[in-house]
């Protein structure tokens, strides 16, 4: 399938959550990051969930990485030039949700790129290969594309990957692991 007809399919698949679904699939999502080797890394980079999008609901993933001693950075997109800028989840951020209906930071301190160890990343859907399909604008190419080569990309999903996702091109920024409820998909490239 496309990616424009898989936006669709998983779109439609999501409106037929309950928010008490998306709660029990997110907590075990969170659980299964547990696996991941990944705990010797310090900069977690975290999305915040765009509700009426139904996607993954971090708070757990939060409260894991708290409890873990992590740093974690979120994100405040600039929809002019389609980049991302990033910021340190500490007591003295603002919260705030934009235009489009995603939570994001106004204030912070700042943190570049190339300091994330870790970044987990929204999706509708994945192919076995680690090509991502999200909302169609790029942000989160363009951000991977300067992180340091060695970040770790971790795709978080409600559901099973497609076999192939078949208008991936070479820009797309290819995952390392996808975390589902029930499994850990790790991409050997």
């Amino acid at each position: 399938m496309t990616k424009k007809e898989l936006r669709k399919k998983y779109k439609e698949l999501r409106k037929s959550l309950s928010t008490e679904d998306i709660e029990d699939l997110s907590m075990a999502i969170a659980n299964q990051i547990l696996k991941l080797p990944i705990w010797d890394k310090k900069n977690f980079h975290v999305f915040l969930p765009i509700e009426h999008q139904k996607e993954v609901d971090t708070q757990y993933i939060l409260h894991v990485l708290h409890g873990k001693d992590k740093n974690v950075i979120l994100s405040q997109s600039n929809f002019e030039d389609l980049s991302m800028k990033h910021f340190l989840l500490d007591d003295q951020i603002t919260i705030k949700t934009n235009h489009w209906g995603i939570p994001e930071p106004i204030n912070g301190i700042p943190i570049a790129d190339e300091l994330i160890d870790v970044v987990f990343v929204p999706l509708l859907a994945y192919d076995l290969k680690g090509h991502r399909v999200g909302y169609g604008k790029g942000f989160y190419d363009r951000f991977l594309s300067k992180c340091r080569k060695d970040v770790i990309t971790i795709g978080l999903s409600f559901y099973a990957p497609e076999i192939q996702i078949d208008d991936a091109s070479e820009w797309d920024v290819q995952l390392h692991y996808i975390v589902s409820p029930n499994e850990i998909t790790k991409i050997v490239n």
